[in-house]
């Protein structure tokens, strides 16, 4: 075992019924790390931290939290706190009677009770709705009360189960930043579940990737992006199109049979009106526009290339390109899928380039 994992779970599997909700799931945290768990619904991410918190037992595999085994510890034990998508805040309590319900629960003395909820509501920034009740706050003040109740018993690990699912868009941008620099601050290990991957980018130091019951791929947001693992990965992270035979494009020509299935970022993709505005002309593809869309610093554009269409970013500097134009495209590398597994190819024009410069 890795002593710096502060949180570990080792093959861990869980059924309902026939469904296998987690199957044969690895993976580590370590201390002080906010790891994000990420995945398309239903693929068990929020079943994962359950386990973890003791809401749910695993039927096979081992929970070790600051490397004691977990599995037979009642929740209450575990030294979990615990974030729930809607947040399950006492409406009848006032904003500080909720964050010391717990420490009450603990019999806590009334002294210190009042210390940690002063230290919370300020970390928090609610000192000044400390007497107001739930429904008197908005849904950004209800996720800190939440958040700050989970933290009153000083817990060892932070679970968040999709803590900005209930909040509007512009709100849950600023709480994003705000979660991760007050756990950071804190150095407590934490882990929350997103199907958002902007959302696990921003915030995690880990990203891990749950598909069917099962761990894809775990590592920074940067190596998630950059070098996915797997298929599934590659296809989940990021704005990609998939293509049926990738040896159809300039430059990626394969004398071996059958179809090369294959994932084209638009990153992956330089746009031109003609000739002189591309980097190297000899690999490039004619294409037509087909769609433009604004994106805020960039314009997508859908490009067909030889019947495929492949989504690509033009600079606002550059001069815009409209629906119906002729273009220019060339593919600097793409993600191959076969067999299982992952790797990017570069288009050979770039090869032939360096060997000439």
């Amino acid at each position: 075992m890795n002593m710096g994992y502060e949180v570990e779970l080792k093959h861990i599997e869980k059924y309902y019924g026939s469904f296998k909700a987690a199957d044969d799931a690895s993976f580590g945290v370590e201390k002080g790390q906010l790891a994000g768990l990420l995945g398309p619904s239903g693929s068990g991410k929020t079943t994962l931290l359950r386990m973890i918190a003791g809401l749910e037992k695993p039927d096979k595999g081992e929970i070790l939290i600051a490397g004691q085994r977990v599995n037979d510890i009642p929740a209450r034990h575990r030294g979990i706190g615990f974030v729930f998508q809607n947040y399950a805040l006492f409406r009848h309590m006032t904003v500080r009677d909720n964050l010391a319900f717990g420490l009450r629960v603990q019999n806590v003395d009334s002294h210190t009770i009042k210390v940690r909820t002063d230290e919370l509501l300020e970390l928090t920034g609610l000192s000044a709705v400390a007497k107001r009740y739930p429904q008197q706050l908005s849904g950004g003040q209800r996720q800190r009360v939440a958040f700050a109740r989970a933290l009153a018993p000083n817990p060892k690990v932070l679970l968040l189960d999709e803590p900005f699912a209930a909040i509007d868009a512009k709100v849950r941008k600023e709480l994003r930043s705000w979660l991760r620099n007050a756990i950071h601050k804190l150095g407590i290990t934490s882990l929350f579940v997103t199907h958002d991957q902007d959302e696990a980018v921003e915030v995690a130091d880990k990203i891990i990737i749950v598909n069917r019951g099962q761990i894809e791929q775990a590592g920074s947001p940067l190596e998630i992006y950059q070098t996915p693992q797997t298929p599934f990965v590659a296809d989940f992270i990021g704005e990609s199109v998939k293509v049926p035979d990738y040896t159809l494009f300039k430059g990626f020509a394969d004398n071996t049979k059958g179809a090369h299935m294959g994932l084209i970022r638009p990153e992956f993709i330089e746009l031109a009106k003609d000739a002189k505005e591309i980097s190297l002309p000899v690999g490039a593809e004619e294409g037509v526009v087909k769609a433009t869309y604004f994106r805020g610093s960039n314009m997508a554009v859908d490009i067909e290339v030889r019947g495929q269409i492949l989504r690509a970013a033009r600079s606002l500097e550059k001069e815009p390109l409209q629906v119906g134009d002729k273009a220019l495209a060339f593919i600097h590398r793409i993600y191959s899928l076969e067999a299982g597994q992952t790797r990017i190819i570069e288009n050979r024009a770039k090869q032939r380039e360096s060997v000439v410069i």
